[in-house]
């Protein structure tokens, strides 16, 4: 019939077709079995710590001479604008030391971590990103593109490489008090399966029962659970016959099987108090230590990305008042970051885990002007800026004891050995075992991928 009708043309797709379903039907037990990357990777875990609303480069990792040398003047060439206007040139109010044999610069806010870690630590302080808003920006560091649904970098990640623990979600993201800007779309699936999208928690929550919604059923025993859902399997499977193997129905019954299989082991993974008390302490009070100890216990238990995210709305965001408000933030932070990298190592799992630590963009060297953004009519915070900023690696296959790339002498622009997001995806992937050209998807029509049709390994970050 397609060679009639198609002219033969029909006819060519047709094999093509039938070894799609055919490898669909295959692999659609479970698409969260563990999966073999592209080539040997450096790393199989991902810890990413989201500095949510774009800390300030110059007030953390990349120090400039120059906003002292020439406080309260004009930039040459006028003050730059990014979202707005901004005034004269801001010197930091935070102290700058070198740690480690590397000699990495870091301030006073995060200084636990620079003198425990500094030469692990591969600082990346030439970072650019599109534009200088957050929404588009948060979207593009988690998802590769800022205006469009596209899947996020652990369902990514979830999609190439499975889970190494089928009784817990393969990709966590954690939020303290609720959703960040773009809520769940930071870690959605996209058109990938539903399965891969990631699995928000709360962990200002206290028990460790209460972080995930719905974990538990207070109602039926795990049995009368477990004859329940073989049923219902039982009737989508017979549904999902008349419907072309339709994937939103895998996804709906595999997320059922999960949820019920995390019944037993998410609440132990969640539970902290099971440390002993040199860990507790260790890590430090607070929902970041928390969050931090939370992340080496589902590392330690297979999961395949666990995102840190710090604080609901956007929290790094000091448009005033940024000596007091970064100051807190790292205080709330920098303890449990430290801790962190030091846990991994000490249970082996430091190699193969990568950590990630950086906002969606970072902040301009000159003042905000009072009522030209969302300051409170002060001289005291910075604007956005997406031209320049900083973040670093450390942990599985990173090159540390390093700074790579630079920022003008104001630390506004990105000027040498600059690094776009797309690279950074592209070298997180190859980190992972990944060609990040060829780990695609197809959708409407075409292969589509995490760096789109950008990106490029940068090779001097890999050890």
């Amino acid at each position: 019939m397609l060679s009639r009708c198609g002219m033969g043309l029909g006819a060519l797709s047709l094999p093509g077709l039938l070894d799609i379903a055919s490898a669909d039907t295959k692999t659609s037990g479970n698409p969260l079995l563990p999966k073999s990357p592209h080539f040997p990777a450096k790393a199989k875990h991902v810890i990413h710590i989201f500095a949510n609303g774009g800390p300030s480069q110059v007030d953390t990792w990349d120090p400039k001479e120059a906003l002292q040398k020439y406080a309260g003047q004009e930039m040459p060439g006028g003050s730059p604008k990014t979202e707005r206007k901004t005034g004269n040139i801001y010197p930091s109010p935070f102290k700058f030391e070198r740690y480690g044999e590397s000699g990495i610069d870091c301030s006073e806010l995060f200084a636990k971590t620079a003198s425990a870690h500094a030469d692990k630590l591969c600082v990346i302080r030439s970072m650019y990103a599109d534009v200088p808003n957050h929404e588009p920006s948060l979207l593009l560091m988690n998802t590769g593109e800022a205006r469009l649904v596209r899947p996020s970098l652990g369902s990514w990640l979830t999609y190439g490489l499975g889970s190494e623990n089928l009784n817990l979600p393969s990709f966590i993201a954690m939020c303290p008090g609720g959703y960040p800007i773009q809520e769940s779309q930071n870690w959605q699936s996209g058109f990938l399966p539903g399965i891969f999208q990631g699995t928000y928690v709360d962990p200002k929550k206290g028990e460790a029962k209460d972080l995930i919604d719905y974990v538990t059923n207070n109602r039926m025993t795990v049995d009368g659970q477990r004859k329940a859902l073989d049923l219902l399997s039982m009737l989508n499977a017979e549904h999902q016959k008349s419907r072309q193997e339709d994937p939103l129905i895998e996804a709906r019954i595999q997320s059922m099987e999960l949820a019920y299989r995390m019944q037993s082991e998410a609440t132990d993974a969640f539970d902290t108090s099971k440390e002993p008390k040199h860990i507790l302490d260790m890590y430090g009070p607070g929902v970041q230590a928390k969050q931090a100890l939370i992340a080496r216990r589902l590392v330690q238990r297979g999961v395949r990305m666990v995102q840190l995210w710090h604080g609901e709305g956007q929290p790094w965001d000091s448009h005033d008042h940024i000596e007091r408000d970064h100051r807190k933030l790292a205080q709330e932070s920098d303890q449990a970051i430290a801790a962190l990298l030091t846990d991994l190592q000490q249970h082996g799992l430091l190699d193969e885990t990568l950590i990630i630590w950086g906002g969606e963009f970072g902040r301009t060297p000159t003042v905000e002007l009072p009522k030209e953004g969302s300051n409170q009519g002060t001289l005291s915070g910075r604007d956005h800026n997406h031209y320049g900023f900083t973040m670093w690696l450390a942990g599985g296959g990173v090159k540390g004891g390093q700074m790579y790339g630079a920022t003008d002498e104001f630390g506004f622009k990105a000027v040498e050995k600059r690094a776009h997001v797309h690279d950074l995806h592209a070298t997180i992937l190859q980190l992972m075992g990944f060609d990040h050209t060829k780990l695609t998807y197809r959708s409407a029509g075409r292969d589509f991928r995490l760096t789109d049709v950008h990106g490029r390994v940068i090779h001097d970050w890999i050890a």
